[in-house]
């Protein structure tokens, strides 16, 4: 059980450094399901260890850490996206109403007094 962990995380990483996807849905839909069959997987794994799984634990465990700081990243590059796609989103609805943010609340500026 171990060893299959070890490598769906394994291929896991690969596939979030795999820069190759043409879509981003691809990779995304790729991701969960690797994370939904390893955590199939981890609920299988009960102690006691040997000392060969337990050297392949901790090297999962050193592969993990990489996987989250790549999912740190990805996640940061969507919120990146989203923002862009929202700055966009007002600038348009400016360009089809420019008069919108105008304030009109009748005041007269009267610069005699």
């Amino acid at each position: 059980m171990i060893q299959a962990f070890h490598d769906l995380t394994a291929e896991l990483l690969a596939v979030l450094e795999d820069m190759t996807f043409a879509e981003r849905q691809d990779k995304i839909e790729s991701i969960i399901e690797l994370i939904d069959r390893r955590e199939c997987i981890l609920v299988q794994i009960k102690p006691p260890f040997t000392d060969a799984e337990q050297q392949l634990g901790r090297r999962t465990m050193v592969l993990n850490q990489q996987i989250d700081s790549l999912m740190k990243l990805q996640k940061q590059e969507i919120q990146r996206d989203i923002l862009e796609i929202n700055k966009k989103k007002k600038s348009s609805n400016k360009y089809m109403n420019p008069y919108e943010s105008l304030s009109i609340d009748g005041m007269f500026y009267d610069k005699r007094n």
